[in-house]
């Protein structure tokens, strides 16, 4: 018998919960392939982020890359902002995997940019963090400064840690 997208997305659900990330990969992306048979391009597409994002918990950046090309358009079509700059942002993670840089950095922005737009603070704020992240490893400490100084300020209610970084990060040497 068999299964249908959604009871292969719950348990692509539990694999990854579980850290199977290999057999997530694989269920969320027999879960895509039945939304796309039955011409539900919407859930075909949160599939492939999912399916992206065990592929990089797995060590498969250009998989995860591959698997989430093209469902930022799918959730702009939809008016789906928040899922836009998730997809924006898997994308730019495995960019990231993949020392593709520059790439990553500006599909970091656009995602840190559209969940501005739609008050997702914290989600505003890992995406920053994951762009000075990229900016230390280029050796770019000021810009590296700046952007966790505007990660800092996105989230909504900062630990007594992050205050105290902003307070550090305000003085430029």
């Amino acid at each position: 018998m068999e299964k249908e997208p959604h009871q292969l997305a719950e348990e692509g659900k539990r694999a990854f919960a579980a850290a199977r990330y290999a057999e997530a990969a694989h269920l969320f992306e027999e879960a895509s392939r039945g939304y796309t048979l039955g011409r539900d391009r919407l859930h075909a597409a949160e599939m492939d982020n999912n399916h992206s994002v065990a592929l990089l918990k797995n060590n498969q950046p250009q998989q995860a890359l591959d698997a989430a090309a093209g469902t930022d358009q799918i959730f702009e079509s939809h008016a789906d902002v928040t899922k836009q700059a998730m997809a924006f942002g898997n994308q730019a993670a495995a960019l990231d995997a993949l020392k593709r840089y520059d790439e990553a950095l500006m599909l970091y922005e656009r995602a840190a940019e559209l969940f501005d737009k739609m008050g997702e603070k914290d989600m505003r704020a890992l995406v920053l963090k994951s762009a000075a992240a990229i900016r230390l490893k280029q050796g770019k400490l000021s810009e590296a400064g700046m952007e966790m100084l505007g990660s800092l300020g996105a989230v909504e209610k900062p630990s007594l840690w992050q205050r105290f970084l902003k307070f550090l990060l305000r003085f430029k040497p």
